[in-house]
């Protein structure tokens, strides 16, 4: 891994990922954020172990070492995302491996089951966790497997993870290049080691648009209840899929202006007094009145139009905002994002049309993670 680019200390935790503390918690170390949809688990193994504290070390946590970094899957459900394993990274002193590990929130029973036999309540007594599930499933943590929820502030949390895996990968940020050209489109990596200031806009379950001034200087602006969350729920719906993952296979193959009414539809072309190009969606779902256009659309084009009306919807928010704190750097993070390159395309053409190439669409690889880094991070602060 690089060097830190940005110096800063949040909780004990500096610019080279050693501790400010004296002492540090007992492993095993995990951070949790668990959302209305998704739970995202990061856990940290230490790579720098000595032989003593290998000796010493008790079979339970020898077990529960071997079985989150030796699999992929975990049930039917669970997985470790391999692509974002971040080896080599300083947290406390210790030099290991950050694993990211995500299942549906629906089967947080089975997770602390599986917790439990296990026999991970013998060794954790305490885990930090963000998230409104931090506070629905406080008493199940304690009752199931005896853990006691650090509840950490959600923003906060998200913000000092952003902050921090930020420094330790340089290939963090990135925009989409010529992103409606099939054959010219690219993956461009960008600097971001003078963020500031910079629009975070979270796309979860819902989306929380947050104005970033410093490393401890931000605030709430905006938010929609239509995120991630509408999109699987009315995919499901109008399509009878049933996860994240089939809903994009299903858009991916999908044309929305089957679906949706465009400029062209109602002008013949584009309006060019107003500078609306003809292919712009004029009303969503606009041609679906029609009973003979119902009859002609496919599952496929359904899933197109609303993953088309979602990203819309938070683009304009997003652009508002952003004009409004008169930024420039839009962040944009969360699992919606996740196998979902058609919204990140989307967004990144938005965010530049409609702006004039004033305005970049950024997005970071971890997408959806920073949350609960950002916990397993104040974990040393919480326990002590």
């Amino acid at each position: 891994m690089a060097e830190s680019k940005k110096n800063f200390s949040i909780n004990g935790v500096q610019e080279n990922g050693a501790s400010s503390m004296t002492e540090n918690p007992s492993m095993p170390w995990f951070g949790m954020d668990i959302g209305g949809t998704l739970c995202k688990l990061v856990y940290f193994e230490p790579k720098d172990i000595t032989k003593d504290e290998l000796d010493a070390e008790v079979e339970v946590l020898k077990n529960i070492r071997r079985y989150l970094t030796k699999n992929s899957a975990y049930g039917k459900t669970g997985h470790r995302d391999l692509h974002l394993q971040m080896d080599n990274v300083l947290i406390r002193g210790r030099k290991g491996t950050l694993h990211f590990i995500r299942f549906p929130t629906s089967e947080m029973g089975n997770f602390l089951a599986l917790a439990k036999s296990k026999g991970m309540a013998t060794l954790v007594t305490t885990v930090c966790a963000t998230g409104g599930g931090a506070y629905k499933f406080e008493d199940n943590f304690r009752k199931e497997v005896n853990m006691k929820l650090i509840k950490c502030d959600e923003f906060d949390s998200l913000i000092r993870g952003i902050q921090f895996v930020d420094c330790m990968n340089p290939n963090e940020c990135y925009y989409w290049a010529n992103a409606t050209d099939d054959q010219r489109c690219t993956k461009v990596n960008y600097d971001f080691s003078n963020p500031y200031p910079f629009l975070i806009v979270n796309i979860g379950s819902g989306v929380s648009v947050l104005a970033v001034y410093g490393a401890n200087n931000f605030r709430r602006i905006s938010g929609t209840s239509i995120g991630g969350g509408t999109f699987l729920g009315l995919c499901c719906l109008l399509t009878g899929c049933n996860t994240f993952e089939e809903a994009i296979d299903l858009a991916t193959g999908g044309d929305h202006t089957h679906v949706d009414k465009l400029v062209r539809d109602i002008y013949g072309g584009d309006y060019d007094r107003f500078g609306l190009p003809g292919d712009l969606v004029a009303s969503s779902f606009g041609q679906m009145n029609s009973k003979e256009r119902r009859s002609n659309i496919s599952r496929e084009d359904l899933a197109r139009a609303t993953l088309v009306t979602i990203t819309n919807n938070i683009g304009s928010i997003a652009r508002m905002c952003a004009l409004n704190e008169k930024i420039e750097k839009v962040v944009f993070i969360g699992n919606f994002l996740r196998v979902n390159p058609i919204a990140m395309k989307l967004l990144a053409y938005a965010m530049d049309y409609w702006s004039n190439g004033t305005l970049k669409a950024l997005f970071l690889e971890h997408e959806g993670y920073f949350g609960a880094i950002g916990c397993l991070l104040q974990l040393n602060d919480s326990v002590s």
